[in-house]
């Protein structure tokens, strides 16, 4: 590795940014906003087809991407979400790459890096807290125990925490009550965290955030407890952007931490804002299938930060397209033709890479190729996790031209914001799932007339559901026909600036397997760890 003050220095950062957790990761201090230009980069989105729960690689080939870009002579960073602690010790490991193609130091990222998710969780316990001692002391307004809709946290899979009663004990210990916990990735905190551009935005964000309602029904926020204050105190370090590198050298910028599935999904505005200011190209990743992580960066994400989407690069693999076709990769490819339709129905250009695995054969990729020239899509073969840079060069030469040939003009939404939110959710249904039409619960439409009555009818919606599937049921794989998704439910993210749709059996906290990935992990008595993937 080298040393992160080199990487700094090849990104263009003056070392006054800097300020190093060790020899090899470092944060960038805000001020460096105040020096930079506008903004220059082209901006290159990696999503993928529905994955198996193993992930399909768009971590690694996001991290391959950047380096195979800077192999051909392009300025180029990669900027990716934090690992969860939950994932790391559950199914799908770490979040950090693999193989050649991977950031560095990678166990210290896939575990604590610089302290990020703590911060993020000690700030979301904090207003929980704050919001039992304000029923414990009685406070006016008072607050309806029934409706207090703020969870509290923890940064691990732990599904016995989904659903618990709090404030057992005597009259000392708190008013009894149920309560909920999410897991860190989940927390509005952390959606908050992503989409500030600066302290002031983070602290109005923070006193946003919804929380309770009053014995008169009136909404209540955490700026009504004067919590936002104490909780930009906590992350005051967190909303700094982390400097990184790939192994290669490539810097990286790796910050926040949302989920896809139930969250938006993506790095920070903060960290890419300052990206497209220093570099070229940034490749950024977003979770799971671009029915999830895509569809949301840019009805989302690119609306709040005003980015622009110069190009996609839509990963499949041989394995996800045969579990999508029940063994046969003919009836998976239907999936992956979804995905690139819903690409192109944004108005920007798109490649396929296809993530090669030492069992696939040449007669698999034949196949997928063959699929894709009779549609007219450029497809390579990206083997970056085997070969780093060298395996990517025609990955990204395919993505450069791509967007040099087909320069995006204007990103066409699914839905506009003056739409009704049924309206926006029956347009994501339809234009990305693929359903034929949307049902209610009648819980979730009494909670949607009622968002709309209180004033949060035009904030995009952020969809949580199976990534599994491009509907609603994780056992409809393909490109299914004729479903319909239920909405079972409907809350706001005041603070993040979005309402959340909830669609089928979606949990905010994540159960650990039968075999958790736990179990292989060891430190030997020098200290060193193994076991982290």
């Amino acid at each position: 590795m080298l040393r992160i003050t080199e990487v700094a220095e090849k990104a263009g950062i003056d070392s006054k940014f800097l300020e190093t957790y060790g020899p090899f990761m470092a944060k960038i201090n805000l001020d460096i906003r105040k020096t930079l230009g506008e903004r220059k980069g082209k901006l290159i989105l990696v999503t993928a087809t529905n994955p198996t729960p193993a992930g399909e690689g768009k971590t690694t080939n996001s991290i391959g991407l950047s380096m195979a870009l800077n192999a051909l002579g392009k300025n180029a960073v990669v900027c990716l979400r934090q690992p969860s602690l939950g994932p790391v010790f559950g199914i799908k490991g770490g979040a950090a790459g693999g193989g050649k193609s991977k950031v560095e130091p990678f166990e210290n990222i896939n575990l604590f890096f610089t302290g990020d998710f703590p911060a993020v969780s000690a700030a979301h316990n904090l207003l929980s807290a704050m919001i039992d001692n304000y029923i414990h002391h009685d406070h006016q307004p008072e607050i309806d125990v029934r409706r207090v809709y703020w969870p509290r946290n923890v940064d691990m899979n732990d599904r016995a925490l989904r659903k618990v009663i709090v404030g057992l004990g005597g009259r000392w210990s708190g008013f009894p009550r149920e309560d909920t916990f999410v897991i860190t990735s989940a927390s509005e905190v952390m959606a908050v965290l992503g989409m500030s551009m600066d302290y002031s935005d983070l602290k109005r964000r923070l006193g946003n955030i919804l929380i309770a309602r009053s014995e008169q029904l009136e909404e209540m926020f955490a700026r009504d407890l004067k919590a936002e204050g104490a909780m930009t105190v906590l992350l005051r370090d967190a909303l700094k952007p982390n400097l990184a590198q790939t192994s290669e050298g490539t810097p990286a910028l790796i910050h926040t931490g949302p989920f896809a599935n139930i969250a938006h999904g993506t790095s920070s505005l903060i960290a890419t804002d300052i990206a497209l200011r220093l570099f070229d190209y940034v490749v950024i990743e977003a979770g799971f299938g671009a029915d999830l992580g895509a569809e949301k960066f840019f009805n989302v994400v690119s609306r709040a930060g005003d980015l622009k989407v110069d190009g996609v690069v839509v990963i499949t693999t041989v394995r996800a397209l045969q579990d999508h076709g029940n063994g046969d990769i003919s009836l998976g490819l239907p999936n992956l033709e979804a995905h690139m339709e819903n690409i192109n129905g944004f108005g920007v250009p798109a490649v396929v890479a296809v993530n090669k695995f030492p069992g696939d054969t040449q007669e698999e990729i034949s196949l997928i190729r063959k699929f894709c020239e009779e549609r007219g899509w450029k497809m390579e073969v990206s083997e970056v996790f085997a070969k780093g840079s060298n395996g990517g060069r025609s990955m990204a030469q395919a993505i450069v031209d791509a967007i040099d040939q087909n320069p995006v003009k204007k990103v066409k939404y699914t839905y506009t914001l003056k739409d009704p939110i049924k309206t926006k959710i029956l347009k994501v249904a339809k234009n990305i799932y693929g359903a034929e039409d949307v049902d209610y619960t009648t819980e979730a439409r009494g909670t949607i007339r009622s968002l709309e009555k209180r004033g949060y009818g035009e904030l995009p919606i952020c969809v949580a559901k199976t990534q599994f599937s491009l509907s609603d049921t994780k056992s409809l794989k393909g490109r299914p026909k004729g479903f319909h998704v239920e909405v079972q439910g409907a809350d706001v993210s005041a603070g993040a600036g979005f309402v959340v749709i909830y669609m089928g059996d979606i949990s905010l906290m994540p159960g650990l397997p039968e075999e958790p990935a736990a179990q292989g992990m060891d430190v030997d008595e020098n200290g060193n760890i193994s076991g982290v993937f």
